[in-house]
C-alpha cells in the first residue's frame, strides 16, 4: 500500500526529526513488549494518537490509538505487530511539502 502525505513547507524543517523520534518509538515499543511493560506500550501509543495528526501522518494517529489499546488490553504482541506495521508505514510514505 502507498501512503502519501502533504505538509506544509514551514514544517520541512522539523519532519526529519519527528521521523527519527517515531523510530526510537518503534524500538521502545519492541522493548517494552520483551518486558511485558504494558503502561510503556500505553504511554507511547497515546502520544502517537496525539500527534501524528498534526504533521499530517494521520496513519500515525490510527496506529497509535491501536498501540495505546494493546497497552491498554496488556497484548504485548499485538503491541510488536503495529509497531512493524509503523516501521513499514514510515519506510514508504511519501512525503510532499506544499
Amino acid at each position: 500500500m502507498k501512503y502519501r502525505v502533504v505538509i506544509d513547507r514551514d514544517l520541512e524543517d522539523l519532519i526529519p526529526g519527528f521521523l527519527q523520534k517515531r523510530q526510537e518509538d518503534i524500538n521502545a515499543i519492541v522493548t517494552a513488549a520483551d518486558s511485558k511493560d504494558s503502561e510503556t506500550i500505553r504511554v507511547i501509543g497515546h502520544t502517537l494518537k496525539g500527534i501524528g495528526g498534526g504533521y499530517g501522518f494521520d496513519r500515525i494517529t490510527e496506529l497509535g490509538a491501536a498501540i495505546e489499546q494493546a497497552g491498554k488490553q496488556q497484548e504485548p504482541v499485538r503491541a510488536r505487530e503495529l509497531a512493524q506495521e509503523l516501521k513499514q508505514y514510515l519506510e514508504v510514505v511519501e512525503i510532499c511539502y506544499e
